[in-house]
């Protein structure tokens, strides 16, 4: 299911023994646009340090109780490797942090999850995960941090990034929430990561090949309610592209 982050943000996290704390931002790495952290605020009982929950650990997102169940207990979470909460997520740091908790590392494979197109949560399979030798250096990114950014199209500036769309079910980033009003009064639009040709985050730009007027006149985006898919299949042909939820479906086939 598809979630904004600006609504995510401020749910409770309800571990196995106890609530944890609450959503604070999102990491996600700036090469395949996936979710690799949810970062926890933990107000006075872990003073002083980010606690940084994978994927790997979260369960259903209760709408209603305005919640998020994780796998973890409070112990396993208080005896992870300790991050400071002014300092970045360095490799070395995962590294440490996956081989406490044990999940395959998603670096270490060519796909989005390492080994799999998708997040595999079966143990009998990560075995295959933990062998493979394709490895990259992801470079992760704060949603906090990246909202703001602006939005160059082909032929100029169309707005900035107001927020961003991801699905629970791969925890990959489907759209950022692009807020178009220094150009046109009123609307926002949708801008899918595959869309995107290079970001500067030097100058704080996302720069994607589409020319404006094509942006101008897409389906606008109402903030009121999350896409629907025939909302999405519509704004995909107006753009002319594949769906991600067909790679999805041929890649849970295989």
């Amino acid at each position: 299911m598809l979630y904004k982050t600006k609504i995510l943000t401020g749910y409770k996290l309800n571990g196995i023994d106890g609530e944890i704390g609450k959503v604070k931002e999102f990491y996600f790495d700036d090469h395949h646009w996936i979710i690799r952290y949810l970062v926890a605020e933990t107000g006075n009982w872990l003073t002083g340090r980010q606690v940084l929950i994978s994927p790997y650990a979260l369960g259903t997102v209760n709408e209603e109780d305005q919640h998020i169940t994780v796998d973890l207990t409070k112990k396993q979470i208080e005896e992870s490797p300790s991050l400071n909460s002014d300092k970045p997520v360095s490799r070395q740091y995962e590294e440490t942090f996956y081989d406490y908790y044990g999940w395959p590392m998603y670096w270490t494979g060519s796909l989005i999850w390492g080994a799999y197109p998708y997040l595999e949560r079966d143990r009998a399979k990560w075995k295959e995960a933990i062998q493979s030798k394709n490895a990259w250096d992801p470079n992760l990114r704060s949603t906090h941090d990246v909202s703001g950014h602006r939005i160059q199209a082909i032929d100029g500036e169309i707005g900035h990034v107001d927020g961003f769309i991801l699905d629970d079910n791969t925890w990959a980033i489907c759209y950022l929430i692009v807020d178009t009003q220094n150009w046109w009064a009123g609307k926002k639009v949708l801008i899918s990561p595959q869309w995107i040709d290079r970001v500067s985050w030097d100058e704080s730009k996302v720069f994607i090949n589409l020319p404006r007027e094509t942006i101008k006149i897409a389906p606008e985006y109402l903030e009121d309610a999350l896409p629907t898919r025939d909302y999405e299949v519509g704004l995909h042909r107006h753009y002319n592209r594949k769906g991600y939820w067909i790679d999805e479906s041929v890649a849970k086939e295989h």
